[in-house]
């Protein structure tokens, strides 16, 4: 007999409460996390886990729903990041008026590379989000405003920063900020999606010709939905910055951007659950991979297995394409054809029984 589903809100608000009371608990999961999960190391990664959650989710915002493949989306991220630094560090306003001053100069920013960017469609655009990208990477290395510390990074001015925020006892309280950022994230997402501006930027990814005809502008649509994703990617790179106490020019590159986008295909691009556990593996295998890189069962392997392995990108790679090849759909896809198969068998053991009882 199958069983009733779990309602989508149901399950998403235990996971949310469960997330939440993780750190008070002590729950060890080898290979995987570095510590229990009371830990700061622990907490660390799984806040770091929910910062490129939140970005995949703002991500999947233009490419899953508005079809917008952009290659610039770092370029919000590190605003967000770089933006927060700078104006926590040459104004003296509190962290709370910093973030405001920020996010406003971020919207700023989103608005106008968005106008120009959606001037185009395709690989163009992709290319001009690109540049955009590019140029932005170049300022923040050469720094000739001095404002952001060049090749070293920016660190962070902790004086306007609540002392309940600042150092590794505070980790947990970090932990905290980070998963009350990412349910904010997914609520915005969810609601762009729902609304009228969602419907018309996925109705223009579907058929942007019968959109026009139909007296809709898909412009518009397409530039909210670019700006509101800006935006939010801003929000995660602020957080990323109170969380790792500063940041680096990486934060602004285009490498970044192709990181964001095997996450959301690992996951399932259009899935939001999918890119949210995308982002997890990912994030996860990044940080372990690098520890079994250097480790000694590594380094005592003949050379032909020792050169790719001590590189951890190559297994991320290898796993990506095995991804691509075998679940086409990613996780979340993967996971809707084992359902639909469990489905179907179900239905098939079920038939004699409702016939013999008919």
């Amino acid at each position: 007999m199958t069983r009733p589903p779990i309602p989508a809100a149901v399950g998403g608000t235990a996971l949310i409460v469960l997330m939440a009371v993780l750190p008070l608990l002590n729950v060890r999961v080898p290979g995987i996390l570095p510590g229990a999960t009371y830990q700061p190391g622990a907490l660390s990664l799984l806040a770091l886990c929910m910062v490129f959650a939140a970005l995949a989710l703002s991500y999947n915002l233009m490419l899953g729903t508005a079809g917008l493949l952009s290659f610039g989306h770092a370029l919000a991220f590190g605003a967000g990041a770089y933006g927060l630094g700078i104006v926590l560090e040459r104004t003296g306003l509190s962290l709370w008026s910093a973030l405001l001053v920020t996010l406003v100069g971020c919207f700023v920013v989103a608005q106008v590379t968005g106008a120009i960017s959606l001037r185009v469609t395709g690989i163009p655009f992709a290319m001009v989000t690109l540049a955009f990208a590019q140029a932005a990477s170049v300022l923040v290395r050469r720094n000739p405003w001095g404002s952001t510390g060049g090749d070293e990074g920016l660190s962070l001015a902790t004086a306007q920063v609540p002392e309940w925020m600042v150092g590794v006892a505070n980790t947990r309280n970090l932990y905290w900020v980070t998963l009350a950022m990412l349910v904010l994230v997914y609520a915005v997402v969810v609601w762009i999606d729902r609304s009228r501006v969602g419907h018309v930027a996925a109705a223009t990814r579907e058929n942007e010709l019968r959109v026009r005809v139909l007296g809709i502008r898909p412009y518009a649509a397409k530039l909210v939905v670019f700006t509101v994703a800006g935006v939010l990617a801003s929000l995660t790179g602020a957080v990323y910055l109170l969380l790792q106490s500063g940041t680096v020019p990486r934060v602004v590159s285009a490498d970044l951007t192709i990181t964001i986008l095997v996450m959301v295909v690992l996951g399932g691009v259009g899935s939001r659950w999918g890119v949210i556990v995308g982002a997890v593996v990912y994030t996860v295998l990044n940080q372990r991979l690098s520890l079994l890189a250097h480790s000694d069962t590594v380094e005592s392997l003949p050379a032909v297995l020792r050169v790719p392995l001590s590189e951890p990108m190559f297994i991320l790679g290898t796993v990506f394409i095995l991804v691509v090849m075998f679940f086409p759909g990613g996780i979340a896809g993967a996971a809707r054809t084992t359902t639909r198969t469990r489905t179907r068998r179900e239905g098939r053991d079920e038939s004699p029984l409702a016939e013999s009882a008919a």
